[in-house]
């Protein structure tokens, strides 16, 4: 009999055509839903808070910008902040940074991906969805690396398939989802 496995975490990486996604996905998502939702969305440096009020506008989980140090919590998104690549340190707190664009993207859903696997190996979920360059391809890789369950949105679907089909490509992703299927599989999960 196989020991069913404990989250900890649901990482979500989306650029060109991200919020409509994540609509879909937020929509969909259980308001009792038990672990910290952690996204990175492309946006201008610019940009205001409008894609954690749009989400948290829902009335789903409550959906709001991630801050420095802060402990993410069960049951609430946090967004990556403009122009910042936002880690997860091993004690489980966010480091928001100003470094180096990364595919040329600030924030980087690599970056977050990348140290979120480390800090939470296989009770870690990582999800790319639409988007127009290959940002979360190498993150996502390192997901299923190290023990997590990794989910890519199916490229047909998606409004703009280049990041889900570099993601199929670079991390052969255990599960090739619809975004109505993506939520199905996260409220599985409670």
């Amino acid at each position: 009999m196989g020991t069913k496995r404990v989250y900890q975490a649901v990482v979500i990486g989306s650029s060109a055509g991200g919020l409509n996604a994540l609509k879909t996905i937020f929509l969909s998502l259980d308001k009792h839903f038990p672990f910290p939702v952690i996204v990175v969305q492309h946006m201008s440096p610019d940009a205001d808070n409008y894609l954690a009020t749009f989400l948290n506008s829902l009335e789903k989980i409550r959906v709001k910008e991630a801050d420095e140090k802060e402990i993410p919590k069960a049951g609430v998104a946090y967004i990556a902040p403009p122009n910042y690549h936002l880690l997860i340190e091993h004690n489980g707190s966010f480091t928001l940074t100003v470094g180096e664009r990364v595919n040329y993207a600030r924030p980087s859903i690599d970056v977050l991906f990348e140290t979120a696997a480390e800090t939470y190996g296989d009770g870690l979920i990582g999800i790319i969805l639409t988007g127009a360059n290959n940002d979360g391809s190498a993150g996502l890789k390192k997901i299923k690396a190290l023990g997590g369950t990794t989910i890519v949105q199916d490229p047909d679907e998606a409004e703009s398939d280049t990041m889900p089909r570099a993601a199929l490509e670079m991390a052969k992703p255990h599960h090739v989802f619809k975004l109505n299927e993506i939520a199905t599989f996260l409220n599985s999960l409670i």
